[in-house]
């Protein structure tokens, strides 16, 4: 039989449905949940950044840390490896990783039109329309960015994705349970020879993409009996360099027969190849209302691979913090509304494992006592000395490695 995979907009009624297709045909059911609970364990990784990979808002230090990346690369993984041939139920995020190759796949998209599913917002969450709209508007984003990350289609709900397209609007949850079971059953989608081997082609690349990305590799992965090709997607100075190492690695992964490199469509663009250095410090947020100041501090500690994003009130910090997850802030002392003394103080009651360095071209030996009270890093004065204020960040990122590492 298939391996059916679910796909669906919010408030489409997605869990009867599912829940009726595993009692109707006996078939096991992966969530995202499980899923990301599995890539958890395999990275190391926390779930809820695992989660994030399937929000549209991405983290402000990504384009250093990679990630979003990293939790697709294991997310692939894990659904590889979680996956039987054949009698399993994927459902949502997690389903579309599995690749089309797999012939013995039925993949369906219950979707309803946009006002029916604010209305089933408004009974179901008890919403008015105005945040109904805004819930279902962003589960909307978070499936056309996901979709498009995949598959190149700005449109979640477009039909070529999938054999069946199901209008939760206006079939009953027991007409597409029907509709789902009677195509499961069908002999051109039970497994063959092929599909299977794809089904084994896309484990051994889903062990090769994290091969690559524990080595802070971010390159497209496929396999074919055994053999893997990696595309190379963004520009790169040395590319014989890269080449080598990325086979290099992907040599050593087992099942592997042989590796080829290629540069993709996208490699001409302006964006950089950057290998992700696990031990330098990429999520160091700069807070400072001199915005000249802060952007060219950012891009000279760029310089030396400390990925970094800047805010030019306290407010925003704060705001970002809620949403992010900074290792290091660096705030000056003195600034309008919220000041470096008050971010200090509500980023230690919100994240105490966030180291804070404060700056200041004004303080006092009184303030440096009251910030190290409140649990700063450390008191620097400007003007700065970059190899200081570096030096200060590997100290600090240093420490907060230790505290993460598993006491015995």
């Amino acid at each position: 039989m298939a391996i059916i995979i679910i796909f669906s907009g919010s408030f489409c009624n997605e869990e009867p449905v599912i829940q009726e297709v595993i009692s109707h045909t006996g078939y096991n059911l992966i969530t995202d949940d499980e899923v990301v609970a599995e890539a958890s364990r395999r990275s190391g990784m926390d779930e809820n950044k695992i989660m994030r990979a399937f929000s549209a808002k991405t983290s402000a230090f990504n384009k250093f840390t990679h990630e979003k990346e990293r939790s697709i690369a294991f997310l692939r993984l894990a659904v590889a490896e979680m996956i039987p041939d054949d009698n399993i139920a994927v459902t949502c995020f997690s389903g579309q990783l599995i690749p089309k190759t797999i012939s013995h796949t039925l993949r369906i998209c219950l979707i309803a039109s946009l006002k029916h599913r604010i209305h089933a917002a408004t009974q179901d969450q008890g919403l008015s329309e105005k945040e109904a709209a805004k819930l279902v508007q962003r589960r909307e984003e978070d499936c056309s960015v996901w979709i498009n990350s995949l598959y190149g289609k700005s449109d979640p709900w477009d039909a070529a994705l999938y054999d069946i397209v199901i209008p939760a609007d206006k079939m009953t949850p027991a007409e597409a349970v029907t509709l789902i079971a009677d195509n499961a059953a069908k002999e051109v989608v039970k497994p063959t020879e092929s599909s299977r081997q794809a089904l084994e082609d896309f484990r051994l690349a889903a062990r090769t993409e994290v091969a690559l990305a524990r080595e802070g590799h971010d390159v497209d992965v496929s396999a074919k009996n055994g053999s893997i090709t990696l595309t190379i997607n963004k520009h790169v100075l040395m590319l014989s360099r890269l080449q080598e190492e990325l086979r290099a690695i992907a040599e050593n992964v087992p099942g592997v027969k042989s590796v080829e490199t290629k540069v993709g469509k996208d490699f001409h663009k302006s964006d950089i190849y950057r290998k992700y250095d696990f031990e330098m410090p990429s999520k160091v947020l700069l807070v400072d209302d001199e915005r000249e100041f802060v952007q060219t501090l950012s891009e000279r500690l760029m310089m030396r691979d400390m990925g970094s994003a800047v805010a030019y009130d306290g407010e925003s910090a704060l705001n970002l913090i809620k949403e992010d997850q900074p290792d290091v802030i660096i705030v000056d002392l003195k600034m309008p509304g919220i000041d470096g003394l008050e971010v200090l103080r509500k980023v230690k009651e919100m994240r105490p494992e966030i180291e804070v360095i404060i700056l200041t071209g004004h303080g006092n030996e009184e303030d440096r006592q009251r910030c190290m009270e409140l649990g700063a890093f450390a008191y620097l004065q400007k003007p700065l000395d970059i190899n200081v204020l570096s030096e200060t960040i590997r100290k600090a990122n240093e420490k907060i490695k230790q505290t993460k590492e598993p006491k015995d």
